[in-house]
């Protein structure tokens, strides 16, 4: 799947986001908007990440989707 079918899906998929990172809230979620480099952004915040590992986190994802 890629981004852009995420993007379209954004509402579906935000379960599956809350089971990968149980530190996101659905207002978390909901702030990215199923924007990627948003979602990046937060993962960063809530788990003290760097830019290139929350990206490695979310291209792991995705192939799991």
């Amino acid at each position: 799947m890629n981004w852009d079918q995420i993007q379209g899906k954004w509402k579906q998929l935000k379960g599956d986001a809350q089971n990968e990172w149980g530190k996101l809230t659905d207002d978390d979620l909901d702030r990215a908007e199923g924007d990627r480099e948003k979602l990046e952004g937060i993962i960063q915040e809530r788990y003290g990440d760097s830019k290139e590992e929350a990206h490695r986190r979310v291209d792991e994802w995705m192939s799991r989707l």
